[in-house]
């Protein structure tokens, strides 16, 4: 009992070969394209679109007497920012307590539990 082979046909495959490879690879140029050059483009214009933040700057000035700008004044200025911005933070005594549970039962290792951690 012989099977015949046919070689006939292999021109057909190779035409489906070709066609499959030219698909894929023109499918991944026009991604490739597409997210380099034409999502920044539309991000762009989507970002153009949207109005922006409102911003107003208020200006702050200091009325010293005198034109009279010392170091206390400036101390003064300085221990009133420091204070603002250590009132923003809450004090913590940063100790940390882990304590471990044991747990008798896993069911990823049962057997090895069962046999080593004996309760009694």
């Amino acid at each position: 009992m012989s099977i015949p082979l046919s070689i006939s046909n292999i021109d057909e495959g190779y035409v489906i070969l070709l066609t499959g490879l030219l698909i894929v690879f023109s499918g991944l140029l026009t991604l490739t394209v597409f997210f380099k050059y034409g999502l920044p483009l539309i991000l762009k214009f989507y970002n153009g679109l949207k109005p922006g933040p409102k911003t107003t700057n208020k200006e702050i000035t200091c009325k010293v007497p005198g034109n009279e700008f010392t170091g206390e004044v400036a101390a003064a200025i300085s221990m009133g920012i420091h204070l603002y911005l250590d009132e923003q933070h809450d004090n913590e005594n940063a100790v940390l307590t882990i304590k471990q549970a044991r747990k008798m039962y896993s069911p990823w290792s049962s057997k090895i539990y069962g046999a080593y951690n004996n309760r009694f």
